[in-house]
């Protein structure tokens, strides 16, 4: 199969992962690694589907500088299309069988910080006596946060989020599709609700106010997963947070929740995690700062 007929299948895969209701992120992680890799091989002139130029590729991009994670998100992207193109007829076998995925650093984030958390939901406070349209922008980030630092949610779960899914008198949220298609119920505590409830109020004035989604641009416009990274990455550089990524809010979120005195199986629940070494993940720095204190704390005799 050429470069040109797989450019054509893709468009046929999108359709059917669509069919299969999968998340917007996910029909562009998986498009975007395919669309990748073809490329790679048109440049180079070789049949996109063997294992060699799969391993070129990744390996390629890896010593290009990816991080292991986005190498392996590109790579599992091309074996969900080429077992399809098996399924379909298109491929006699599917080539990439077994091959197996970039193994992922074992990365450490570090949560934010009090003083962080802080700095960022000052630089989401609207300038006094601000124009409607300016102050609807900066209460509908101070919303966001407070709602990803209460209920842990998922950059994409925020997006997906409506107006009948808030019911702020009962302090909860429903994410009605989350990772893997599973629902669940979200805690918003008092500040959360206090900061949907002003950004409520202004965004009655928006032009698009009629709307279901529950979160508007300030351009008259929607809000999609790219401008939630975008705004939010304003606000960390306003705030003088160095490092930041939406991501980081979820890791926060699960290290406040623990550090709390919540339960591992309230953070899976709250977070739609359904396996404990996917929260694990998110707390290995609590878990070393522990180890270090407890390290501290114990006479191991002189040597």
């Amino acid at each position: 199969m050429t470069t040109a007929d797989a450019a054509l299948l893709a468009e046929s895969w999108q359709l059917a992962l669509r069919a299969e209701r999968k998340s917007p992120q996910t029909l562009k992680a998986y498009g975007e690694g395919v669309r990748q890799f073809l490329a790679w091989c048109t440049e180079r002139d070789v049949e996109p589907f063997t294992r060699a130029a799969l391993n070129l590729w990744v390996a390629q991009l890896l010593d290009g500088g990816s991080a292991a994670s986005t190498a392996r998100s590109r790579q599992l992207a091309v074996r969900r299309f080429s077992s399809w193109l098996a399924d379909e007829g298109e491929l006699a076998v599917d080539p990439f069988l077994g091959v197996k995925a970039p193994k992922l650093d074992e990365r450490i984030i570090e949560p934010m910080t009090e003083d962080e958390l802080r700095s960022l939901l000052k630089a989401c406070q609207p300038p006094k006596g601000a124009d409607p349209k300016v102050a609807l922008r900066y209460r509908r980030d101070e919303a966001i946060v407070r709602l990803m630092i209460d209920a842990g949610l998922r950059a994409g779960e925020v997006v997906a989020l409506e107006l009948d899914d808030l019911d702020l008198s009962g302090g909860s949220a429903i994410v009605r599709r989350g990772k893997g298609g599973k629902g669940r119920t979200v805690p918003v505590g008092p500040e959360a609700a206090l900061a949907l409830d002003r950004y409520l109020r202004l965004r009655r004035g928006h032009r698009l106010a009629d709307r279901s989604a529950l979160w508007l641009g300030d351009r008259g416009k929607g809000f999609t997963y790219d401008a939630l990274h975008k705004t939010l990455r304003e606000r960390a550089d306003a705030a003088g947070i160095v490092g930041f990524h939406p991501h980081k809010m979820r890791h926060t979120w699960a290290h406040r929740w623990l550090s709390a005195g919540g339960s591992e199986s309230g953070a899976m629940a709250v977070g739609g995690w359904t396996r404990p070494d996917m929260l694990m993940r998110y707390t290995k720095a609590q878990a070393s700062a522990r180890a270090a204190d407890e390290a501290r704390t114990l006479n191991l005799g002189e040597l």
